[in-house]
């Protein structure tokens, strides 16, 4: 090859040409449906070919080797994996809405069982894809060359029904997708024909006609706003949910009936899945799974344990499996050739359209033979009516040429077929002779033909195809006759191949929240060091007087310890703040549900941390704290607040809560007003109160804060409260806990005073007990006047009074008298006691023993809990030795 003969192409202009070419060959040729007929290339050829072979539904079966070889080898020039798998997918009842393919043999099955080999199965077609095929030898679609050009094959099948919707279809082409639902039928028929009668109507009108997809394995549509966003746009996610029931058993036993399940979804994987959750803990309440499906229908059997809810467990699994989905409605398609995103009514318009044109082409077809025939009938007619002067003329020809030559010259009489002649149209002066065609019919025609009666017949049918002339002009001059036509097809689908409504649709339902159903009830959440958690029902643990043993509370493994402990209502959010500043959000009722001896979960399985990521402080938000901030505390002292608003919206991922220095770790984080105090507590027993509103609140989420008290290098803030403001000179608070509690003022300077009863009330309903726990199982309540208000930033007051005795402390807290608190152990040993066993005393004490201690164990945290209002009536033990 000489230079001249080498173009020179830009690398950049080939390769866009060339992945231009590669992507709209894949669009059209492979991935998207047309419109018109609702099919991709790969199953229109397969529906033509066994139409082509005469596989209908009134012949027997054939092997789907023979099919899919036939289709290969004469139309779609790919592997024959690929056309199996479309050829079964038209067979599965489970895939398609109305099946295209009548299979015989394993076909495949709702549990994701693959088809058997095409050596062993058999298909034909169903008796309703004929109405796909019907009158497509009619001249009713375009045909085009095959592959090798050997053969014709059609661009459209003459669908008399909008399989695109009726069936739906999914595929990925380059850079776009389709994924389209299944409809019912016969709501797609009525709205063709309502569409017909009034072009006008909008979405909202055929909603009232089409209710929304209706799926092949049934299920039920919650809400329309996702239907009426795919119908209006082509886009929208509608939710799926499986079908239940749940029945009621001997003993009252329930379960779970499951008799549907959402579109698309794998029944075996899903029973699967719950199994799976089950065995994790995931989901509780469930004591067997059992799939007892058969060819009778399906149905999966859950069964659920005596104590736990069947609608609450149901609603979980909605929530947590596959048995609830978003179908995502993607209606893209080709029209004219180019891909389009459609709305239901621009899918029955185009339809229709297509129905419309098919019509007409049909009929001029159908005129194009009758008036073929009707020419050679009144050929037939005018050689019978001079038959003695034709049977002259074909005696007296040598042969079949010159008898040719002499039947064409003459001149008959055209009396007779004059009426005739107007109809096709035919010039008069023309009509004297007969054409070639009429010639070379005469001659062939049979002697029984000269009958009177096969004359009278033949009259008759010139008569019969001239009326049918007539009828077909009047179609083709008239819209409305094309849109009967269309009606009428319409209406015998429908009266022909009935099909019921399979998936329900609940109109209007609010979105489904899964914390309605969730039971109100208090928990203890228990964390370790190691970052287990669990929920126990406060119920668990029994009150026990003040020096009790106790009971084995959560069972630890080696170098494990409990680290946090709280009292939160199932219903409540909890924010968890990590080591890393960094916030999580997850509600209560999430958090696995154990007893006082299980381990629980680890946090990893639950909140997204990273290896070394631990959880440092966690907060219970109340469903009323808008008014509120949160005050963070660090164990170097540091105090920052912020808008609770600035943590109302947290992605699962996390965010940013604080920016912590090296060495640094988060104490807790409180809500807060700006009339109260906010309370710290160090481990060597030093206190600092002051009001929150020495603290500004902070816009930024990436500060450390301002100082709230000064440590020392082996001392670190323990505990933080939030407490009331009080205002309240010396010589009235002695005369307050004189009065009070005959507790002496100090060197009894103010013995004397009296407080007027009005006073003392409002000081009475003022106070708070402040209980402060050692390590070693101290205690004591303290009196929230005895911690006057402070500088932020000092070094801050004794608290209390500690020794080797009592050990260090392990928190503070503002208690009530109602109220009940549990101490752990870092042995795992829990107890629960009343408050007011706990002895009041002053703030410079060292306290009473809450909790016996055995030799190197140490208390490592408390929280309180409210007492139930029939505590009254609960056990109490007695272990005080």
């Amino acid at each position: 090859m000489s230079n001249e003969e080498i173009k020179k192409i830009p690398l950049e202009e080939e390769m866009q040409r060339s992945y231009l070419d590669y992507a709209m060959s894949v669009i059209v040729a492979r991935a998207l449906p047309d419109v018109r007929d609702g099919l991709k290339p790969v199953h229109r050829r397969i529906l033509f070919a066994m139409k082509d072979n005469g596989w209908d539904h009134t012949k027997p079966h054939r092997k789907s080797a023979r099919i899919t070889g036939e289709v290969m080898a004469k139309y779609h020039p790919h592997g024959n994996a690929a056309i199996y798998d479309a050829m079964a997918r038209m067979a599965q009842d489970f895939s398609l809405r109305t099946t295209l393919i009548d299979g015989q043999g394993n076909f495949g099955s709702v549990d994701g069982d693959p088809p058997a080999a095409e050596r062993y199965t058999e298909a034909r077609l169903e008796k309703v894809t004929q109405e796909l095929l019907l009158d497509i030898d009619k001249n009713t679609v375009a045909f085009t060359e095959n592959y090798d050009n050997s053969l014709m094959e059609p661009t459209v099948l003459p669908a008399r029904f909008p399989n695109i919707l009726a069936n739906g279809a999914g595929g990925i082409a380059v850079g776009m997708a389709t994924n389209i639902p299944p409809h019912n039928l016969g709501e797609l028929l009525d709205a063709c024909e309502a569409l017909l009668g009034n072009p006008e109507l909008t979405i909202r009108d055929l909603m009232q006609i089409v209710k929304g997809p209706d799926f092949p394995t049934g299920g039920t549509i919650i809400g329309t706003r996702g239907i009426y966003d795919a119908f209006s746009t082509g886009k929208g996610s509608i939710t799926l949910r499986a079908k239940t029931e749940i029945e009621t058993g001997k003993g009252d036993k329930e379960s779970i009936i499951i008799t549907e399940i959402p579109y698309q979804i794998n029944k075996a994987r899903l029973v699967e899945r719950i199994a799976e959750m089950v065995r994790d803990k995931e989901i509780e309440g469930i004591s067997e799974i059992r799939d007892e499906s058969d060819r009778h229908g399906m149905r999966v059997v859950i069964e659920v344990k005596r104590d736990a809810n069947a609608q609450i467990l149901l609603n979980h699994l909605y929530k947590f499996t596959q048995m609830q989905v978003n179908f995502s409605s993607n209606v893209l398609a080709l029209v004219k050739g180019k891909p389009q995103a459609l709305s239901l009514k621009d899918c029955l318009v185009h339809f229709i359209d297509f129905r419309r044109d098919v019509i007409v082409r049909r009929t001029r077809f159908f005129l194009e033979k009758a008036r073929a025939r009707a020419h050679l009938l009144i050929g037939f007619v005018m050689a019978l009516t001079n038959l003695d002067k034709v049977i002259e003329m074909i005696k007296r020809a040598k042969d079949k040429k010159e008898a040719l030559v002499e039947l064409m010259s003459h001149k008959f009489d055209v009396d007779q077929i004059t009426p005739y002649l107007e109809v096709l149209h035919e010039p008069m002066e023309n009509a004297h002779h007969l054409t070639e065609r009429q010639a070379v019919a005469i001659l062939e025609l049979r002697l029984h033909r000269l009958t009177a009666m096969e004359q009278k017949d033949i009259k008759d049918e010139l008569m019969q195809v001239t009326e049918d002339i007539r009828d077909y002009i009047d179609i083709l001059s008239s819209k409305q006759r094309v849109d009967n036509i269309m009606i009428d097809e319409w209406k015998y689908i429908k009266d022909t191949y009935p099909s019921p409504r399979k998936t329900l649709i609940e109109q209007d339902e609010a979105e489904f929240n899964v914390i309605d159903l969730i039971p109100k009830e208090d928990m203890v959440v228990t964390v370790s060091l190691s970052g287990y958690v669990k929920r126990v029902p406060t119920s668990t643990y029994r009150a026990q007087a003040r020096g009790g043993k106790g009971k084995k509370g959560m069972s630890m493994k080696e170098d494990d310890i409990i680290s946090d402990i709280f009292i939160a209502n199932t219903h409540s959010q909890l924010l968890f703040f990590s080591s890393f500043g960094k916030v999580y959000r997850l509600p209560v009722y999430q958090l696995p549900q154990g007893n006082p001896q299980s381990k629980g979960r680890a946090l990893v399985n639950l909140l997204p941390l990273q290896s070394t990521e631990k959880i440092s402080a966690i907060l219970e938000l109340s469903e009323e704290n808008k008014d509120m901030s949160l005050a963070f505390v660090t164990s170097k002292g540091s105090v920052r607040r912020n808008s609770i608003q600035a943590f109302e919206y947290i992605p699962s991922s996390g965010k940013r809560a604080i920016l912590l220095e090296d060495g640094e770790k988060l104490v807790s984080v409180k809500e807060c007003r700006d009339e109260q105090d906010i309370f710290l507590v160090t481990r060597k027993g030093m206190y600092v109160r002051f009001n929150a509103t020495k603290v500004r609140i902070f816009q930024s989420r990436s500060s450390t804060g301002v100082r709230g008290i000064k440590v020392g290098a082996d001392d670190e803030v323990v505990s933080v409260e939030i407490l009331d403001s009080f205002n309240l000179d010396v010589d009235e608070r002695a005369a307050y806990f004189k009065q009070a509690r005959g507790q002496e003022d100090e060197g009894g300077l103010f013995a004397d005073r009296h407080l007027e009863p009005l006073r003392f009330k409002e000081l009475e309903e003022k106070e708070q007990m402040i209980l402060t726990i050692t390590s070693n199982g101290y205690g004591k309540r303290s009196s929230s006047f005895e911690y006057r208000t402070t500088h932020r930033g000092g070094v801050g007051s004794k608290a209390i009074l500690l020794s080797a005795k009592n050990g260090e402390l392990v928190g503070a807290a503002s208690v009530k008298l109602h109220e009940e608190i549990i101490l752990i152990t870092d042995t795992g040993r829990l107890i629960r006691t009343s408050i007011d066993e706990i002895r009041i005393v002053g703030r410079r004490t060292q306290g009473v023993i809450v909790l016996r201690m055995a030799k190197g164990e140490k208390v490592v945290g408390f929280t309180k809990v409210s007492i139930d209002e029939d505590a009254d009536s609960e056990e109490v033990e007695s272990s005080e030795e």
